[in-house]
C-alpha cells in the first residue's frame, strides 16, 4: 500500500510539472534534482530490464519518460530565467554539464553502495535536495509560478510513503532522518504555496500556483 502511495503520487508530480511547465512557458522542477531524477530513473530501469522487467521497473520507465517532457519545458524555456550574458551556448553547455553530472553521481553511489543501497540512498539525498531546491525556486521567482500546491502535496506524500516503509518498517535510521527532513522543508514548502493562495483570493486576482 505505501509503494503504491508513493508511485502514485510522484506520478501526479510529474503530470502536473508537465502541464504547469507548458502553461506558465517555464519548467516546474528545479533543474539539479531534474537531473537526478532523470539519471536515477534512467539508470534503475535499464538495470531493471537487464535483470528481468518488474513492475517497479517499468514505473522507472514511465517516469523517465516524463521527466524527458520535464527536460523539454526546461531546455524551451530556461533560459528566458537567466540572465542576458548566458548565451544559448552558454546554456547548453552548463546543462549538458548538470545532466551529465546527475548521471555520474547515480553511477558513483551505485558502484560504491550496490543497487540496493543505493538506489534508496540517492533517491532520499536528492529527495531532500529537491525539497530545499523548490523552496529556492519559489524566492527566486518571487511567487509561485511555475510551480503548484498539487506538485508540492503530492511529492510530500510520496516521499513520506517510502520514509515509512524504509524508515520505520524496515528499521532504518539513516532514510527515517532524511525523510523527516524533507517533511520539514516540504511543509514549509506547502505553506508558503497555501499562503500564496490566501493572498491571491484576497486580491481577487488568479492564482498562479493553480
Amino acid at each position: 500500500m505505501l509503494t503504491l502511495v508513493s508511485g502514485l503520487a510522484w506520478t501526479l508530480v510529474y503530470v502536473e510539472a508537465i502541464r504547469v511547465g507548458l502553461r506558465d512557458r517555464t519548467y516546474a522542477m528545479p533543474v539539479a534534482a531534474l537531473a537526478l531524477n532523470l539519471a536515477w530513473e534512467c539508470t534503475y530501469a535499464v538495470g531493471d530490464l537487464r535483470t528481468g522487467l518488474s513492475p517497479q521497473g517499468v514505473v522507472n520507465l514511465v517516469w523517465a519518460v516524463a521527466d524527458l517532457a520535464i527536460v523539454y519545458t526546461y531546455l524551451r524555456y530556461g533560459r528566458t530565467e537567466l540572465p542576458a550574458f548566458v548565451t544559448r551556448p552558454v546554456f547548453a553547455a552548463w546543462s549538458a554539464l548538470v545532466f551529465a553530472t546527475g548521471f555520474a553521481v547515480q553511477w558513483l553511489f551505485l558502484a560504491h553502495f550496490g543497487t540496493h543501497d543505493a538506489s534508496r540512498y540517492a533517491a532520499f539525498l536528492q529527495n531532500l535536495l529537491m525539497s530545499g531546491l523548490f523552496l529556492g525556486l519559489y524566492a527566486a521567482r518571487r511567487g509561485p509560478r511555475g510551480q503548484s500546491l498539487l506538485i508540492a502535496v503530492a511529492k510530500w506524500l510520496g516521499t513520506l510513503a517510502p520514509t515509512v516503509l524504509f524508515g520505520v518498517m524496515e528499521g532504518s535510521g539513516f532514510i527515517l532522518g532524511l525523510g523527516l527532513l524533507c517533511s520539514v522543508f516540504d511543509l514549509a514548502y506547502i505553506g508558503l504555496l497555501s499562503r500564496g493562495k490566501g493572498e491571491a483570493a484576497l486580491r481577487g486576482r488568479p492564482d498562479p500556483s493553480r
